[in-house]
């Protein structure tokens, strides 16, 4: 009897288990995700409508319209037609397979791309006719950009406020201030006429997240300063005064000081893995409501990594409510990414959107590092003008020389001699280190001396295996092969818990650069002087080191450099479609942040990144805007990408910094460096339209229904469909060049009625460039001509790239576009060389 019992409990326990199984299987199987359905341009203008035909849509599908509001996240319902809502696989592809669905794809997510810059670039206020004067300084246009939020501490009421508003009209602005945690109405002002947050996406996706327990705000209020540092670049006001522990001391303002912000959070802080993330439903959101809002540029300093998705795929957020904002008049400027200095990196690459890459600013902090070997040194008089000469040419110094007679052991004679005390050699590293000089102090390259059972390592990021007696009371010499500046806060970290004093971290030069914690001494030095250190070291039997403070270098020597973190082109979706567009300063930038921001000083900060370069060219865009309210966004992009400076201001050549420095070409900086003043008056311009991008997506093998749906109209690509190459953007690039080909462009005079325009070709090394016709004629009549440029190689194998450029001229403007060819004899072959 017990035997049956028991067996009947097995038999019991087993059907409870496997129910239990097939119940939890059932579940995983239908377990919703946020997926976003695209439904392209919308339908109806009245967007109660809009949103009541989503919900009919998703109760449809899911049988009662409880469960239809219970399942929406979003309603896209102002530049284009669309929903965010949580669905099963099986859900997804039922509401896929509808014929007015573009696409339904789950929600992903995309990352941040993260003073001097505008006197740099020529906008200084002190000059009276300037394009910063000549716009008031950008009143009248409102800058939305979507990010981590908006402080609301001082920097809001006394930093980035305008002191005139009586000019401003609200005419086209629709938008207001959400409250929420922290954060209410009376937090905006005529500077921030706006602030909203979107966060379902994130929540959705994040189910631990708790929002009680969290650090980050639940409403428009920017916690970790990412934020507000890029409002303040595009917008922030005048500050006088602002320097950044002592270094880079002056005015702080932005690039169009007079503009408003509108604020569209985005991003959170997830707690528990110490990231800031954007997820696409939340962002795309964003969009949507900053259409609807009436906002003129729109500046988005974050993005994703390769591989990319096409730009009418809606995994591809950014790209798709980009489209929209630009159809309806509005700038869209993005951040390149920071995945440089590899080729194919570069992100955002629609052709619709401003594409920016990051460059140096003429300013440098160099920290002076003494070595020494702290003895005497008995020298002949001869020896001594040598040293001297050493000293005046080498940089290589003595503190305390003594001359005196010493008899001679061979001839008993007495020769002239001299002591050198302290012979030292001085070597400029970078850093931003503000604190007490660093005296004399022993020095160590942790390496096995021999045969050792203790482990050593000279490797930044793994100092911490080394124990703590080898690094304490020492400043420690390390070696990285990563540019990132988190190498160096790594190397800090582990020899101030280990009881060093300081580290030298030797790296690829690069100008990716940031204070360390609590300002403890850690300075950057290149390959080569690392070397001479560790020489120094290894030959001495009591290396010692002096670290001196950090000072501030501006203009020459200091040139312009493509930074080593910008990402680089070929676009790798589209390798017709030149990107980046164009470059700006995004090495350490000084700007406002919020002051619980660890490395803020007095609620300033420098933080590097295309991030940083993205606000400058939204700042430029929004001070063109006021000054030419009736261009396109295409005009806009035309007008900076052909007057940019090929060269640094100064005249100087612009490299591009990575493991071996070269010359900077269009897939580093896309047309070069941003020129404000230039691109006020360009001379003629390079438009593009609806027509234009359908024309584009027809190229690249999007299908008819698909572009229809996206546009709002019946569209049927012609067969043959067109090239690529036609599309009218101000560059040409030619990625597999093997027949001859002719390409045509289109150009639209923007400057005197009656102008005459000569060609001038540097044709790329072996590539034959012929246009025509060779000269444009404008008049009253004739405001936009086309010309047709025919390409060929001599090449015999296939080449990488090779740049030259086209260049109208009549004697005034200079209208530059950059051509980039690949000669491809056999396609699609890659070859690791």
């Amino acid at each position: 009897m017990t035997n049956y019992r028991t067996s009947i409990f097995v038999v019991l326990s087993l059907i409870i288990f496997l129910n239990g199984q097939s119940i939890f299987v059932a579940r995983a199987v239908a377990e919703s995700k946020v997926h976003i359905v695209y439904l392209g341009e919308k339908q109806h203008d009245d967007p109660e409508f809009v949103t009541e035909s989503h919900h009919q849509m998703l109760c449809s599908l899911l049988g009662s319209k409880e469960d239809a509001h219970g399942s929406m996240v979003y309603s896209y319902r102002h530049g284009f037609s669309g929903f965010a809502a949580k669905l099963t696989k099986s859900q997804a592809k039922k509401i896929a397979d509808l014929p007015e669905v573009v696409h339904v794809i789950p929600d992903n997510f995309y990352k941040l791309k993260t003073t001097r810059t505008w006197d740099y670039l020529g906008l200084s206020v002190s000059s009276p006719k300037n394009l910063l004067n000549e716009t008031n300084m950008g009143e009248q246009i409102i800058i939305g950009i979507i990010d981590t939020g908006m402080t609301v501490s001082i920097y809001i009421s006394s930093l980035i406020i305008i002191t005139d508003f009586s000019k401003f009209e609200y005419g086209h602005w629709k938008g207001g201030c959400q409250s929420g945690e922290m954060f209410n109405s009376s937090h905006c002002n005529k500077k921030l006429i706006g602030a909203k947050y979107f966060i379902n996406g994130f929540l959705e996706e994040n189910k631990s997240f708790n929002s009680t327990e969290s650090l980050d705000f639940i409403s428009p209020r920017d916690l970790n300063g990412h934020g507000t540092h890029v409002s303040t670049i595009a917008a922030g006001s005048y500050v006088h005064d602002i320097s950044y522990k002592g270094l880079a001391g002056g005015t702080v303002r932005g690039g169009a000081p007079n503009a408003r912000i509108a604020m569209y959070k985005g991003c959170w802080y997830l707690d528990n893995l110490d990231i800031t993330t954007c997820s696409s439903a939340d962002i795309l959101k964003a969009i949507d409501e900053a259409i609807h809002d009436g906002v003129d540029v729109l500046s988005l300093s974050l993005g994703s990594v390769v591989p990319l998705h096409g730009e009418t795929d809606i995994r591809d957020g950014i790209s798709t409510g980009a489209f929209h904002a630009v159809l309806k008049g509005i700038t869209v400027v993005c951040a390149g990414g920071n995945s440089g200095p590899e080729a194919q990196t570069v992100t955002n690459t629609a052709p619709w959107i401003i594409t920016v890459a990051a460059t140096t600013l003429d300013r440098s902090f160099p920290t002076p590092i003494t070595l020494g070997n702290n003895k005497v040194i008995l020298v002949t008089l001869l020896h001594c003008q040598i040293i001297c000469f050493l000293n005046k040419f080498y940089k290589i110094y003595f503190d305390d020389m003594l001359c005196f007679k010493k008899k001679s052991v061979s001839n008993k004679n007495f020769d002239d001699m001299c002591l050198i005390l302290s012979l030292v050699t001085i070597l400029q590293g970078q850093a931003m280190y503000t604190g007490p000089e660093l005296g004399f102090t022993n020095l160590v390259y942790p390496e096995s001396p021999g045969i050792s059972k203790e482990t050593f390592s000279g490797t930044c990021e793994d100092l911490s295996l080394n124990s703590n007696l080898t690094m304490m009371g020492k400043v420690v010499l390390c070696f990285t092969t990563s540019s990132s500046s988190g190498s160096a806060s790594s190397a800090a970290d582990s020899v101030k818990k280990a009881g060093g004093l300081g580290v030298i971290i030797a790296k690829h030069p690069g100008s990716d650069l940031e204070p360390c914690l609590d300002d403890f001494p850690c300075v950057s030095v290149d390959y080569e002087l690392g070397t001479v250190i560790l020489l120094y070291i290894r030959s001495t039997g009591s290396p010692v080191l002096k670290i001196g403070q950090s000072r501030t270098l501006v203009g020459q020597p200091v040139g312009t450099k493509v930074a080593t973190f910008s990402s680089r082109g070929p676009n790798s979706i589209a390798p017709a479609i030149l990107k980046p567009d164009i470059a700006a300063p995004g090495a350490t930038i000084l700007a406002a942040t919020t002051t619980n921001t660890t490395l803020n000083d007095g609620g300033f900060i420098m933080l590097s990144g295309t991030s940083m370069a993205t606000p400058v060219i939204s700042g430029v865009v929004a001070l063109l805007k006021a000054l030419h309210p009736d261009w396109s966004p295409a005009a806009i992009r035309s007008a900076i990408v052909t007057t940019a400076w090929r060269t640094d201001p100064s005249g100087e050549q612009i490299d591009a910094e990575g493991s071996s420095r070269k010359l900077a070409d269009p897939f580093d900086y896309g047309g070069g460096l941003v020129n404000p003043e230039k691109a006020v008056n360009p001379g003629l311009v390079y438009d593009l339209g609806l027509e234009d991008y359908v024309l584009y997506m027809c190229s690249v093998g999007y299908n008819d229904s698909s572009i229809s749906q996206l546009v709002g109209k019946s569209t049927t690509c012609s067969n043959p469909r067109p090239s690529v190459l036609d599309l009218n953007l101000p560059s040409i690039t030619i990625p597999n060049l093997k027949e001859e080909v002719t390409l045509t462009r289109t150009v639209t005079n923007v400057g005197p009625v009656n102008s005459v325009y000569k060609v001038n070709v540097e044709p790329p090394l072996g590539v034959q460039v012929t246009v025509m016709p060779k000269k444009l004629i404008f008049n009253s009549k004739t405001k936009m001509i086309s010309y047709q440029v025919t390409v060929s190689t001599s090449h015999k194998i296939n080449t990488g790239f090779y740049f030259g450029s086209l260049t109208w001229s009549d004697s005034v403007h200079n209208v530059i576009i950059p051509l980039s060819v690949r000669t491809q004899i056999l396609q699609n072959y890659y070859d690791e060389n």
